[in-house]
């Protein structure tokens, strides 16, 4: 049975792993073998991040709609219980958008949500 050697088709795959490697700091950059086993490792970061990401931006309205809303007088639950009732229908992003860059925007809506518990 003849000799089979790589050829092009293991270089172009070396290349390609090296070039995804690009960046990495010490040996991972330059030798196949590490560059490979962190490349894979860095897409398993990256497709769990695409999700952790979501929850993590989730985490910080909740933050922010709460720091407001205290400063209303009503706890994060309470408002967004009362602008349910109240049937304000308002995501949590824009809610928080309004949160950081319009206070009396806010206030108003706070101001709603606190009337709709009273009734």
């Amino acid at each position: 049975m003849p000799r089979v050697k790589g050829g092009y088709v293991s270089r172009r795959r070396r290349k390609k792993v090296l070039k995804l490697a690009k960046g990495y700091f010490g040996s991972k950059h330059k030798l196949f073998k590490v560059a490979q086993q962190q490349v894979f490792k860095s897409l398993m970061y990256a497709y769990r991040d695409r999700r952790q990401k979501k929850r993590d931006f989730r985490k910080l309205w909740i933050t922010r709609i709460n720091a407001a809303a205290r400063t209303n007088g009503l706890s994060y639950s309470r408002l967004m219980h009362g602008l349910k009732v109240a049937g304000i229908d308002i995501n949590r992003k824009m809610l928080a958008e309004i949160a950081v860059s319009d206070e009396k925007a806010f206030a108003e809506l706070a101001s709603k949500a606190k009337d709709s518990l009273k009734a």
